[in-house]
C-alpha cells in the first residue's frame, strides 16, 4: 500500500511540508486553549491561568526583545570598528601607493 506522500509530486510535498507545520501549530494550539476550557477547574481559575500564562509570555518576549536589541547594538558596534579598521588600512595602503609612485616616477630617494 502506498502513502499519500508517495502519490504527490515533489512540488506538491515540498507545498504540504511548509503549510503542514503552520497548520500542526495552529492545530496545536487550538487544541491547548479548548483543553484548558474543558479542564476540570472552574472558569475562574481556568481564566487566572490563561491570564497568568499570557502574563509570562509576554514577560518573556519582552525580555528576548530587549535580548535581540542589546546583541544587535553589540554587532553593529563590532561592524562599524571592523569598518573603521578597513578604512585606515585601505587609506595607508593608498598612502604607500602614492609614495611608491613618487618615488618611481620623481626618481626621489625612497623616504625611511
Amino acid at each position: 500500500m502506498r502513502s499519500i506522500l508517495e502519490l504527490l509530486s515533489d512540488g506538491e510535498r515540498e507545498y504540504m511540508d511548509k503549510n503542514g507545520l503552520s497548520s500542526f501549530l495552529l492545530g496545536l494550539g487550538v487544541g491547548v486553549a479548548i483543553g484548558m476550557l474543558f479542564a476540570p477547574k472552574s472558569g475562574q481559575e481556568t481564566r487566572e491561568i490563561i491570564k497568568s500564562k499570557t502574563g509570562e509570555g509576554t514577560d518573556y518576549l519582552k525580555q528576548r526583545s530587549t535580548e535581540f536589541k542589546q546583541s544587535a547594538a553589540e554587532w553593529v558596534d563590532k561592524g562599524k570598528e571592523a569598518l573603521g579598521r578597513q578604512k585606515d588600512n585601505l587609506s595607508d595602503a593608498v598612502e604607500a601607493g602614492k609614495q611608491a609612485y613618487r618615488e618611481t616616477v620623481g626618481g626621489a630617494e625612497p623616504t625611511a
